[in-house]
């Protein structure tokens, strides 16, 4: 086994915002930013943000690694699943290196060694030839998982009508201009929450490096993913608490149990970071319409080390 998969788990806190945007269109509401109809605040899937870090790894894969894994995307534009996968079957045929108990394992491991958003999100694999329907190993559990992404405040959506000069079909070529319409949000902060577990990176063989380079990605989503409709998005802060355990050196044995299942609940680490919006604000117009206090202390969660990947402050 790898001896560099991920060993400790990480319960991260993600803050970013959109302005005059569309962070995510729900296309069964004609494109419309997603809204939760009791409170009406925005959301974004968790495909959404995966989408992004599938986009950072496959346009800036990294050039080295040490643990033999691969860096391609499986679920990218233009890929047929069950070709990848019947790829993988005829390999783990063919290749020694693979290690498995069974065929099926080992066409499981040869697809979560090649593609990196295997290793990290999962996926369901039990397409292609008949040997991975039914199997065990047809459904991955990635160790990396997000939520769906909330606004801090409620949304107001704007519908603007653009138009064209050019036309769609020859009947409209008389026409002077057509219409359309644009969706935005004017203002919205958004917070989303992810989890890595060691668990599931054992079964995937998810390393350190596979995560620093989900940081990255993570840091980096908005930067060079940007479209007309999300052209003002921003990472605003990445608090990452990393469950090291108590132990230490003296009962290494018991402090890699403690870091693997963590030493505090994801949700008391998360009510540590306090976001309001400043009392001389009625609605958010921009970040600085908010006040973001930490309140986190090692003395109080002992085993847990919080790294500010982001710090909003700065």
């Amino acid at each position: 086994m790898n001896n560099n998969i991920i060993t400790n788990r990480h319960d991260l806190l993600i803050l970013f915002d959109v302005t005059n945007g569309n962070p995510n269109g729900d296309p069964d509401a004609g494109n419309m930013p997603r809204i939760e109809p009791n409170t009406n605040k925005g959301l974004i899937s968790d495909v959404c943000i995966k989408r992004k870090i599938r986009n950072y790894v496959l346009d800036f894969p990294p050039n080295e690694n040490t643990s033999g894994n691969q860096y391609d995307i499986l679920i990218r534009q233009g890929t047929v699943i069950e070709t990848e996968i019947n790829d993988a079957i005829e390999q783990a045929e063919n290749v020694n290196s693979i290690q498995g108990s069974c065929h099926e394992e080992r066409t499981k491991n040869w697809l979560c060694r090649r593609f990196y958003d295997i290793r990290a999100f999962g996926g369901v694999l039990s397409t292609g030839q008949k040997i991975m329907k039914g199997s065990a190993y047809g459904q991955v559990r990635g160790p990396v998982q997000f939520t769906f992404a909330q606004s801090l405040d409620p949304i107001t959506p704007l519908e603007i009508s653009i138009t064209r000069c050019a036309v769609t079909k020859e009947a409209d070529a008389e026409k002077e201009r057509t219409m359309g319409n644009k969706h935005i949000v004017p203002y919205a902060l958004y917070l989303a929450k992810g989890y890595v577990s060691p668990s599931f990176a054992e079964k995937t063989g998810f390393t350190n490096d596979d995560y620093e380079i989900f940081v990255q990605a993570l840091s980096q989503m908005f930067e060079n993913d940007r479209s007309a409709a999300r052209g003002e998005m921003i990472v605003r802060g990445i608090y990452d608490f990393e469950h090291i355990g108590t132990q230490g050196e003296t009962n290494a044995a018991q402090n890699r149990q403690e870091a693997k299942l963590g030493c505090a609940p994801a949700h008391k680490l998360f009510d540590t970071i306090q976001i309001q919006l400043k009392e001389d604000k009625e609605f958010p117009a921009s970040f600085d319409d908010y006040q973001i206090t930490c309140s986190y202390k090692e003395d109080l969660f002992k085993g847990v080390r919080l790294h500010k990947r982001i710090d909003p402050k700065e």
